[in-house]
């Protein structure tokens, strides 16, 4: 499959990624550790040595002491799904996106299938991409991609509105696989995936953060 789109050094985008025939991938709370540790360990212009940083005992807290030297892309948001994925990124480097989704997918894949006894492609052809290219659609994905999970305890609340705001701010909060608690000024070991700020401020404070995300709660307009 072709991408029809070339990243360019200083410019975001969203990156996202399915299972293959909408497969979870996501069996339980330890793949979504593994992958978080991955958005960290597998962000680095030198050759990382995977297995060596899984082996040894080390805590998932550790992993993120490791140092990577320089970083492939700035990532300003994550958000995990049990049978997709999405990341909001900038381009640090010629071909620093590609080589760190390469790096990223393998290394999920290859403890997959190891862990699950399986063959095969798991996620879909190639990662996708979109530009983001104006500043309204940079802000707007820091609403898009952080409510994703909202769709877990309620599936049509886009269409329908949502009934309690407060509940789904609440699961936000406790959906602990995606970057909604570092901007809620949770202090925690996976907060360094993100690089802050290589992205525009729009949040001065978890004040800020929480009124825009209500906002959009409150709409329902993240389609």
């Amino acid at each position: 499959m072709i991408r029809n789109i070339i990243f360019s050094v200083d410019e975001f985008y969203h990156l996202y990624s399915r299972g293959t025939d909408k497969r979870i991938i996501f069996m339980d709370h330890h793949d979504y550790q593994r992958f978080k540790a991955l958005l960290y360990v597998c962000n680095s212009t030198n050759p990382v040595d995977i297995a060596k940083h899984f082996r040894g005992g080390r805590t998932f807290e550790e992993l993120f002491d490791i140092e990577r030297e320089d970083t492939l892309v700035d990532i300003g948001v994550y958000c995990l799904m049990p049978n997709h994925i999405h990341l909001l990124v900038r381009e640090k480097t010629d071909g620093g996106i590609t080589k760190f989704m390469h790096k990223l997918l393998t290394a999920y894949s290859m403890y997959f299938n190891k862990k699950n006894s399986r063959t095969g492609s798991l996620f879909e052809s190639k990662f996708k991409a979109k530009h983001v290219n104006t500043d309204e659609y940079l802000k707007y994905n820091f609403a898009y991609q952080h409510l994703n999970p909202v769709k877990i305890i309620d599936p049509k609340w886009k269409e329908n509105g949502i009934a309690d705001r407060e509940t789904a701010k609440r699961f936000l909060m406790e959906y602990s696989y995606s970057s909604y608690p570092d901007y809620q000024g949770v202090v925690r070991p996976e907060s360094k995936i993100l690089s802050r700020a290589a992205f525009p401020e729009y949040f001065t404070t978890v004040g800020d953060f929480d009124a825009f995300i209500s906002d959009w709660l409150s709409y329902g307009g993240v389609n």
